[in-house]
């Protein structure tokens, strides 16, 4: 088998990739000192290259309040200006799920610890005690029942002189910041999805209000009617449609509530809490549209969480290619020990009890596995393939996923605009119906189509400023909200930082 990928080893080292095995030149100077530089097999890892374009396709045009505030502020929903929703985004991490996230990313950070403890020796110290009698009828054998007393330390040490230490190190801290971004991407996404509940919610509070006015406006329209049928001004026909229009609207108002209760619950739940132990007043105002931040095509790949993430674990799987190729080179030990032994307990921490051994100094070289570390190899190579191309398909989706949102505040800008004209034009249309109807010159019908299309325009109108805020949410989400990927690799470069100061929870 040869290995695929080259190797970073110091000259006339058996660095080259194409060598089964070190050359004997190296395999006797390292056997001989522990002091020269090691071989570290397989690849260094680079990011792999991705299509960035220049600029957002469907940033035409758009423009934003601050175009040259680049960064997103951590709580990024306080540009919306509402307190409701603020004192809700600071209860996110109660979510277990993101406590679940939590814990994967502490056991990550342990299992590079437990890597790392592998480049120092094993030391154990021992005691024993037997009591034996030897078989008779042996020759040179003393008779009768005998002790001994034993204690020592002894080490063991395994060198790292391809890498294979080094490659697992590297990989468990690329899995580390891999689950400390998916982490943060899980937190922005259970922020985002708090923050599109509440928005709808408080759509719905609009629509309801609205329905509400609609019902106290149509009250006063069937009274009148009623007034003009008992004069005989207008038949029984009008009273009728009279009635089934406000019954019919009051019956919508009504509706809203089950989708309202609904959005209440998840609320609750996106905080960490029963349904029952959250209520929220009706608020029958929206938030405004808060200035946006700008962005180009290439901070996605620093500020999205979940492409660090994909990134990151490309990383690992580099590392994991370098530890399979260092399975096809001797595997060195050295073990020392040191302790007394004696038959007599008294006798035990004496000078002539004292013994030592240096070694055995042990290289084991795989010869035959019928292939098994070969497929291990081609298992690794195979695995990071899988993860850049992962990589790559995260890098598209960020992309899609902004462009979609700027494409949906330019249109719903422009639709926004639109029906704010037809709402006004649509008030005053019912206006001059219902007067033309006091008149006698139109028909109710004249007035029910007033009514029925004013109250449509004026519904439309509020979920359209709903789903801009949506929009609004759901682009921020997607530009890596104020997630600020330095912070994890300064922390991991710190060993002796407490990992729970950085992360979004109390001290338990």
């Amino acid at each position: 088998m040869e290995p695929a990928y080259p190797t970073n080893c110091p000259p006339n080292a058996g660095g080259q990739a194409k060598e089964r095995l070190p050359t004997l030149r190296c395999f006797g100077i390292l056997a001989t000192t522990l002091f020269l530089p090691a071989c570290t097999v397989g690849p260094d890892y680079q990011r792999p290259l991705v299509n960035v374009p220049v600029e957002f396709k469907e940033h035409t045009g758009w423009k934003t309040a601050a175009p040259n505030d680049q960064a997103i502020p951590a709580n990024w929903w306080e540009a919306f200006g509402d307190p409701q929703l603020n004192q809700l985004e600071q209860q996110v991490p109660n979510n277990y799920s993101l406590a679940q996230a939590e814990a994967q990313f502490r056991q990550a950070s342990a299992l590079v610890e437990n890597a790392r403890s592998n480049w120092f020796p094993k030391v154990n110290a021992t005691a024993s005690y037997n009591r034996f009698r030897s078989a008779t009828g042996q020759t040179q054998v003393i008779p009768g029942i005998r002790e001994t007393f034993n204690t020592a330390v002894s080490a063991a040490w395994e060198l790292d002189l391809w890498g294979r230490i080094r490659r697992q190190v590297e990989a468990g801290e690329a899995t580390a910041e891999a689950n400390a971004a998916t982490m943060q991407a899980l937190r922005l996404s259970l922020q985002s999805q708090l923050a599109q509940n509440y928005f709808q919610l408080r759509t719905l509070d609009v629509q309801r209000q609205i329905l509400e006015a609609s019902v106290a406006a149509f009250e006063k329209t069937l009274e009148l009617t009623r007034n003009r049928y008992e004069a005989g001004v207008v038949g029984k026909a009008d009273v009728v449609q009279a009635e089934t229009q406000l019954t019919a609207t009051r019956a919508q108002a009504q509706d809203l509530g089950v989708q309202r209760a609904q959005l209440e619950h998840a609320i609750a739940v996106l905080t960490g809490r029963p349904p029952a132990e959250l209520s929220l007043v009706p608020q029958p105002t929206l938030a405004p549209l808060p200035p946006l931040p700008a962005a180009v095509p290439s901070s996605l790949l620093e500020r999205r969480p979940d492409i660090a993430s994909a990134e990151r674990q490309v990383m690992s799987a580099n590392a994991q290619i370098g530890v399979a190729k260092a399975a096809f080179f001797p595997n060195v030990t050295i073990n020392i020990s040191n302790g007394f032994q004696s038959n007599r307990i008294e006798r035990l921490i004496t000078t002539a009890s004292r013994y030592w051994a240096l070694g055995p100094a042990a290289a084991a070289l795989p010869l035959f596995e019928g292939g098994a570390r070969n497929a291990q190899l081609k298992q690794a190579m195979a695995t990071y393939d899988a993860t850049v191309a992962g990589y790559r398909q995260a890098v598209l989706i960020g992309f899609q996923e902004v462009e979609d949102n700027l494409a949906a505040l330019q249109v719903l800008d422009a639709e926004a605009q639109t029906l704010e004209q037809t709402v006004k034009t649509g008030r005053e249309a019912v206006q001059l119906t219902t007067n033309q109807y006091k008149a006698g010159t139109v028909s109710y019908q004249s007035v029910l189509t007033a009514q029925t299309a004013a109250l449509t325009n004026e519904r439309t109108a509020a979920g359209v400023h709903g789903r801009r805020l949506n929009a609004a949410v759901l682009l921020v989400k997607a530009l890596g909200g104020g997630w600020d990927p330095t912070a994890v690799q300064e922390l991991q470069k710190d060993e002796g930082v407490n990992w729970r100061h950085y992360l979004p929870f109390p001290e338990s």
